[in-house]
């Protein structure tokens, strides 16, 4: 499924907004507990800015920040979807969101690792994760 070094394409529902990245070495795939992301239920995705192109629909993107507005959250105006956003605990990196990558889904992934952003280190927390989430397909 996923292919470090390898070039992938992704975008928003309405196809508004565009993006092309190469995919790290060794990725780090997890979901986060923060308050926004809880909300949104995003799986991402952690890949360097330098490594990423906005192919089409910069215009169209919506920038939300809260707190200490280091997280830049990115959503398109046209159908609400949250592409990617760059990472508080990184800034050079994108969290680019694991739905809009084509030919992904969450689905094949049977656990996803959970970062605890309640406890941020940028607010005095340490780095590190708080479970798992699971996926199991029902047998037919």
């Amino acid at each position: 499924m996923i292919e470090g070094g390898k070039t992938y394409d992704g975008g928003c529902h309405c196809g508004t907004v565009r993006f092309r990245f190469t995919m790290p070495a060794e990725p780090v795939i997890r979901r986060c507990n923060c308050t926004i992301c809880a909300m949104k239920g995003v799986v991402m995705l952690d890949v360097p800015i330098a490594d990423c192109e906005i192919l089409q629909g910069e215009d169209a993107l919506t920038l939300y920040t809260f707190g200490s507005g280091q997280a830049k959250h990115r959503f398109c105006s046209k159908c609400g979807i949250h592409p990617f956003h760059q990472l508080r605990s990184e800034p050079d990196h994108y969290g680019i969101n694991l739905a809009c990558i084509d030919g992904m889904t969450i689905y094949d992934l049977p656990e996803i690792p959970i970062f605890d952003g309640q406890n941020h280190p940028g607010d005095g927390g340490e780095y590190g994760y708080v479970g798992v989430l699971r996926f199991e397909r029902f047998r037919n």
